[in-house]
């Protein structure tokens, strides 16, 4: 609405200067997440974009990233949305990088047709973790039976309740090192004129934002305001694009807790969702841990 009441006006009132649309990125990327813990993923994020992308007279669009990483699914969702809307729209792309772009948070990143991180910023960690507990001996002290039965061997491949397998990690390597093929290969096409020879790129590491510019990583240091104002001017102004607002004020989030069926009782429900919550959040802090964040 603004945009459109700016148009109508006369040149000579308008304002002067530059609008940036702003979408800031931030948090672990995972599917689900709620009003009080939101996750960063497609549906989150989306509307978010084609608002940014939608300003017309905006030259270009600034993503803000600070995540550790998580969901490779929900990390290339957001990447090819992110380049869908840039090609569709016509616009320039500029990334900046926060505490950490890492992992998942690269892999976003690579959207950008330009990378600008603080010299302390984290930067990589281009490949692919995966990580449990096991609960074996734990059910024998317990004195807890387990009893599963299934249709097909493989059925409860990597049961954390079932000692483990190394056929069954081999398998789960094997999907790894796929995953991390896409994900490099992303890094080759959209930054392999950019890169410097280093065999240890791919491997996993993270680096400062300084040496991640000697890599090839990112494309400079800086800040998303002092880089804006240099490239369009002092009068450029920077638009947060931010979630709308519920009823109550909260901000709605991409998606929420699936719902609990009447039949297993209030109670269960509000227990699976309290079980699930701790989960989330022990799994974001262990991301964000990684860094030392």
């Amino acid at each position: 609405m603004a945009g459109f009441l700016k148009r109508l006006l006369p040149k000579r009132f308008r304002r002067q200067g530059v609008t940036i649309p702003v979408v800031r990125l931030h948090g672990a990327i995972m599917a689900g997440g709620s009003a009080f813990r939101p996750m960063l993923n497609i549906a989150a994020v989306a509307p978010l974009l084609e608002r940014a992308f939608a300003d017309k007279e905006a030259p270009a669009v600034a993503i803000a990233i600070n995540s550790p990483g998580g969901s490779p699914v929900q990390s290339r969702l957001i990447y090819q949305r992110i380049r869908d809307l840039a090609v569709e729209k016509n616009k320039r792309v500029l990334v900046f990088v926060e505490d950490v772009a890492a992992s998942g948070g690269y892999m976003i990143a690579l959207a950008g047709d330009e990378i600008i991180a603080d010299p302390t910023s984290i930067v990589g960690s281009i490949g692919v973790v995966s990580g449990g507990f096991g609960f074996t001996e734990l059910l024998e002290k317990v004195g807890i039976e387990r009893r599963i039965y299934t249709a097909g061997e493989n059925k409860v491949i990597l049961d954390p309740f079932q000692p483990e397998k190394e056929k069954d990690v081999a398998y789960l390597k094997s999907l790894q090192q796929e995953i991390h093929g896409v994900f490099t290969g992303m890094v080759k096409a959209r930054r392999g004129h950019l890169l410097t020879d280093d065999g240890e790129i791919f491997s996993g590491l993270f680096w400062t934002g300084e040496r991640a510019r000697i890599l090839g990583l990112v494309d400079g240091l800086g800040d998303m305001r002092g880089e804006l104002k240099r490239r369009y001017g002092e009068k450029t102004q920077l638009r947060l694009v931010s979630a709308s607002r519920g009823l109550l004020g909260r901000r709605q989030p991409g998606v929420g807790i699936a719902g609990v069926g009447l039949a297993s009782g209030i109670g269960s429900g509000l227990a699976l969702s309290a079980v699930a919550g701790l989960a989330e959040a022990a799994e974001e802090k262990a991301l964000w841990g990684r860094f030392g964040l």
